[in-house]
């Protein structure tokens, strides 16, 4: 009971002399500070609130309005046309108030209103700007005048130093697009997929669902997209990812992983300091709204909404729907080790604890020699399992006691830890090999020793390798990855280690220790915990993860080419599907749409009819000039799809929604139901390195980051992920099933090599390698000590 009295800050005994009341001046202090770091952040809170909420003008120049109505009044003018003596009229008559300080006050009163009105104004005309996205559909390079005028009016109208949430209210809404245009689109993305009798079948029943049921669900549709900041985002969370009832290990979850080929100290607890420290200073920005806002061409802003549920957020399971719960700022994080919870405090007296602190910590953990508790060791395969078990053992065995007090700990901590035994990276004999299993234990792990639900964890490798995975439900992954970028930039280049490698700075001896979480778990939720491992096992065991590093070559070069290298690698992930399967599949590419107000993503159709030309015009020996020509078509094709994705005019969100209201309305589409059950068997996602100002890739070009990956959607299709990492590299994430005898994520790996090196060498077939070739699996990986 030791871990328990730590957390009272009194204690009481009844004797016969009376009350023997024992104070704990630490507690109270502990509790003081407490409170202080509560209010402070809640002046921060409502002073950012005032700035956000008169953005793009300034609190400051309400003042400068108010002088310049007096000023004018003074010289016996009155710019109000009669508004001011009207206030003056209404005033309440007071007879301590004279007809001089009416006069002021109404001014005052005047000045405000117009002051309003201005910021309203400014607000309507950036709305109305940033819903001009012509500019995005321009040639690279090449500015048109009407842009060129559009830029300076944003900027004009941007105000001055923004916060992180300055922009939120003046973002546009997500247009909802024309059924028309809609099955349009999508009958055109499907026609390489099937022969003339399929796609004559699927032409009469979109045409059917056009002009008759959809135009009814589209009335619906109209009346959300007026009525609410988004039409798609509440729908896609709720029904995507919440709903769902399958288990979200592997499936939902994503993962990122540490620098590709440095180690910045061996010392597991020492990396967690840094990182974890690192992490609590993000979230300290965060708080304050001091990360800026993302800028498309140093202008457009991006919605930053998903940011509000990065720290203290957990996935709550539910029998029929999940829900994403979020609280105020934690003062802890919860730590797995071994089979045990614990509750690590990062602030102590009022203060984030140093790095230095969070090592010594972590070490404390690290050495602890305790049992766990019977049934805790796997208790976390509860959150890797079905959802409905694990929302009926919540219920059941986690709504009251120590049971209760010890999840509520892991689910409100700030974000949730595992120290893990094992050792991970680019590493031993077999590099390769061993980057697919580090990718494997980021992505589910024993598949016990991870808190699924939590919105992040972080591992960290007793070799020093670190990691994260992350939930999908509240955030997409640019947001976590901007996240991860700034801790791994912030660990090596800021915080450092000393000479042994261990953090820098000084320990507080009267750092209490870390709490460990206590459980009473009983034999039958013990056999629930069972069933939920041995699902989340067989689920585990079935992912085939290969991931690489091409630095063959990498943008610098497919740039020369004058291509999108985006376009350029989703035709080679074709060339190189249909090489394997002697076929075309429906093809996932994620794309943004967060130039609109609580904008998510839209899915960018990459298997096109000019891309299936180009493919079989490559791969059927056609002349050289005829296959460049088509891949070029394709090359345009693709990125006025990814455009349309990004401006709102995609296909996939617009025919969810109209699936979800004919689902409300009791309506069955034999079309909707064909569209929606449409597998993709090729799902693939690029991961942009987002502040590239943090890493200096000339002077340090190891420190380079893998990326991150997510396992395949389809049973028989494959994940893909890839991050463009400078000039020179591309880094791939494969996934795949081993229960599929046609899916292979190492020969597929092998496909998208040739299919790589192939199209470049049609884009450009005089350009000789002036280095010899690299592969990045082979290249060894350095320790940084300091």
């Amino acid at each position: 009971m030791a871990e328990a009295h730590q957390a009272v800050a009194f204690q009481f005994t009844v004797t016969p002399e009376g009350i023997d009341l024992q104070l704990s001046h630490q507690a109270l202090t502990e509790i003081y500070l407490s409170g202080v770091r509560s209010w402070k952040k809640r002046i921060v809170r409502l002073k950012n609130s005032v700035i956000t909420g008169v953005y793009p003008a300034s609190p400051s120049s309400w003042l400068f309005v108010v002088i310049a109505i007096l000023a004018t009044m003074y010289t016996r003018s009155d710019p109000s046309m009669g508004l001011i003596a009207k206030i003056q009229e209404h005033l309440p008559v007071s007879q301590s108030m004279s007809t001089q300080c009416q006069a002021v006050v109404s001014a005052v009163l005047f000045s405000t209103m117009l002051w309003l009105l201005l910021i309203f104004t400014m607000r309507l005309c950036l709305k109305q700007l940033l819903s001009y996205h012509r500019w995005m559909f321009e040639q690279h390079g090449k500015m048109s005048n009407t842009t060129k005028v559009w830029v300076a009016l944003v900027r004009i109208f941007s105000g001055r130093k923004p916060l992180l949430y300055s922009y939120q209210g003046s973002l546009p809404n997500l247009p909802l697009p024309t059924t028309k245009d809609t099955v349009k689109r999508y009958l055109e993305s499907v026609r390489p997929l099937m022969d003339d009798t399929q796609f004559e079948r699927m032409t009469k029943l979109a045409t059917e669902f056009e002009t008759t049921l959809g135009n009814r669900l589209q009335w619906y549709l109209k009346l959300k997209a007026l009525w609410a900041a988004n039409y798609v985002s509440d729908w896609w969370e709720e029904y995507v990812y919440l709903r769902g009832r399958s288990p979200i290990m592997v499936n939902s979850n994503y993962y990122g992983m540490d620098f590709l080929y440095v180690t910045p100290t061996p010392i597991q607890a020492a990396r967690a300091g840094n990182t974890i420290h690192a992490m609590l200073l993000y979230r300290r920005k965060l708080n304050k709204e001091e990360i800026k806002p993302w800028l498309l061409r140093s202008a457009v802003p991006c919605c930053s909404y998903q940011f509000e549920r990065m720290f203290d957020t957990c996935r709550i399971p539910g029998k029929l729907t999940d829900t994403v719960q979020h609280w105020q700022d934690s003062d802890y994080v919860a730590v797995y080790h071994r089979g045990r919870y614990f509750r690590l405090r990062v602030y102590h007296s009022g203060r984030l604890l140093s790095p230095r602190e969070i090592e010594f910590q972590i070490q404390r953990i690290l050495d602890d020699t305790s049992p766990p508790s019977k049934g805790e060791e796997k208790l976390g395969a509860l959150t890797a399992g079905d959802r409905i078990p694990w929302a009926k053992a919540r219920v059941k065995y986690f709504s009251s006691g120590v049971n209760k007090r010890s999840l509520d700990c892991i689910e409100k901590a700030a974000f949730f830890v595992t120290l893990d035994d094992d050792e991970q990276g680019m590493m031993g004999d077999d590099p390769a090999a061993s980057l697919d299993r580090y990718a494997k234990s980021l992505l589910h792990g024993k598949c016990y020793d991870r808190w699924f639900d939590k919105s992040f964890s972080v591992v960290f490798y007793k070799n020093g390798k670190n990691g994260m995975n992350a939930e999908h439900s509240w955030a997409d992954a640019p947001v976590v990855a901007h996240l991860w970028e700034y801790a791994l930039a912030t660990d090596s280049f800021q915080l450092g280690y000393n000479a042994e490698g261990h953090c820098k700075g000084e320990v507080d001896s009267s750092l209490p220790k870390p709490q460990k979480l206590n459980w009473e778990i009983p034999p039958e939720c013990e056999e629930l915990i069972s069933q939920s491992l041995a699902v989340a096992q067989n689920l585990a065991d079935d992912v085939d993860f290969h991931v690489f590093s091409f630095r063959d070559f990498g943008k610098g070069k497919v740039k020369k080419c004058r291509v999108s290298p985006d376009a350029f690698i989703q035709i080679a992930l074709q060339l190189a599907y249909y090489r394997e399967r002697g076929s075309f599949c429906l093809t996932y590419e994620a794309s943004m749409t967060r130039l609109f107000r609580e904008g998510r993503t839209e899915t960018v159709r990459s298997c096109t009819s000019e891309s299936s030309a180009f493919v079989q015009a490559l791969d059927g020996e056609e002349p050289a000039d005829v296959s460049r020509r088509l891949f070029r078509a394709a090359s345009e094709k693709h990125q006025q799809l990814y455009r349309m994705a990004m401006t709102g005019a995609g296909i996939d969100r617009h025919l969810f929604c109209l699936y979800v209201v004919s689902k409300y309305l009791g309506e069955e589409s034999p079309f909707l139901k064909e569209v929606l059950s449409e597998p993709w068997r090729l799902s693939t996602s690029q991961t942009p390195v987002q502040q590239v100002e943090l890493f200096d890739l000339v002077n340090h070009p190891e420190y380079i980051s893998c990326g991150g990956g997510f396992g395949p959607v389809a049973d028989d299709g494959y994940g893909v992920s890839y991050c463009i990492v400078g000039d020179n590299m591309i880094n791939f994430h494969i996934s795949c099933k081993h229960s599929c005898p046609q899916t292979d994520a190492h020969k597929f790996g092998a496909q998208i090599r040739k299919a790589l090196r192939d199209i470049l060498q049609l884009l450009s077939p005089n350009q000789q390698e002036k280095e010899p070739k690299k592969t990045g699996e082979s290249r060894p990986e350095v320790k940084k000590d300091q």
